[in-house]
């Protein structure tokens, strides 16, 4: 059964729309430096806009640009680009959007503040170009001659060709070499929230502290827990990664096999799935949306305070320890 309907190549790109146009790059962290770097290397004229000059401005400088600010940055450009923070964004749109071009496209690479309707530019294209990687892989596949793969979705299509458009950016971004699935600013969003809480970030983290700190209630060496605990699961992820799960399960002994897949329908079971569904019902109410955002608007205490626990954790403690000696065997 194939589930893919369309994945769109270099094959599909008839013609780089956005060759001889101006863009603007709004930001220069992990995916704003991948960008401008990968298009500029594409042969697009890109400008780097930034509110202050900090040290993303002293990067973009060493890396061969005149970053100007936000504002100054926009004023020419015919597709704007906004790669700052998620919870950034609708500042910063509202601080320049009298000075976007009528008929310039609004890009991004994450649907939040589309979805939600932090932003809502109603006259202008506006799509979307989400590399399935971290900017630095964005960066690294591109020099290396490949790309990550790219989500692309269009919310606002003025023009007729913000889909044709967002592919070029995405050819520009090395990503054709891979492919582009088309998809919308609702199933993107909610997709990457939920993947995000319920495994990748929420559901791993407490897994892996859970699974630490009842090693050491037991009284096994800390050191211990953290090596089973916490710091193979790169090495089963790397697998995942490269293999899917029924490879990763053929990589592992049959000892691993039978007591993973036996303990874990037992860990994660129908109460555990119903919690997990709750919250994902949560985030598609749009409530974790209200929440997060009442949270930042405050100042993220809560984060912040989070953050400090796991911090200040025993398993970061030895985790700190034991990591130098890990890297200090990785293969150079």
């Amino acid at each position: 059964m194939r589930f893919l309907e369309k994945v769109y190549t270099e094959n599909d790109l008839k013609e780089n729309l956005m060759r001889n146009k101006k863009i603007a790059v709004l930001g220069y962290g992990s995916q704003g430096r991948a960008w401008a770097l990968n298009m500029r290397d594409s042969g697009l004229n890109v400008t780097v806009g930034l509110e202050r000059q900090g040290k993303s401005w002293e990067k973009a400088v060493a890396d061969g640009f005149k970053p100007l600010k936000s504002r100054d940055a926009v004023r020419d450009a015919d597709a704007v680009i906004f790669l700052v923070p998620d919870m950034a964004q609708r500042e910063l749109y509202k601080n320049i959007m009298n000075d976007i071009k009528d008929d310039a496209d609004i890009v991004f690479a994450h649907g939040f503040n589309v979805h939600y309707g932090l932003i809502n530019p109603k006259n202008h294209d506006v799509y979307m170009v989400a590399p399935k990687a971290p900017g630095p892989s964005v960066r690294e596949f591109y020099e290396r001659g490949g790309g990550v793969p790219v989500l692309i979705a269009v919310a606002n299509d003025v023009s007729g060709r913000s889909k044709e458009k967002a592919l070029s950016i995405a050819y520009s971004l090395g990503a054709l070499r891979a492919g582009a699935i088309e998809t919308t600013f609702k199933e993107e969003t909610e997709t990457d929230l939920i993947g995000e809480q319920l495994d990748l970030v929420g559901g791993i983290t407490e897994l892996l502290r859970s699974t630490f700190n009842i090693m050491v209630e037991m009284g096994y060496k800390p050191e211990m827990a953290y090596f089973e605990a916490i710091n193979e699961m790169k090495l089963i992820v790397d697998q995942v990664f490269e293999k899917g799960i029924s490879g990763m399960l053929r990589a592992v002994s049959d000892t691993a096999k039978y007591g993973g897949l036996t303990t874990g329908k037992y860990i994660i079971n129908d109460d555990v799935r119903k919690r997990m569904r709750e919250r994902a019902e949560y985030i598609v109410s749009g409530k974790f949306a209200e929440e997060w955002i009442e949270e930042y608007g405050e100042g993220s205490k809560n984060l912040e305070s989070m953050m400090l626990d796991i911090d200040n954790s025993l398993e970061e403690q030895v985790g700190k320890q034991l990591r130098e000696i890990v890297l200090r065997g990785r293969p150079k």
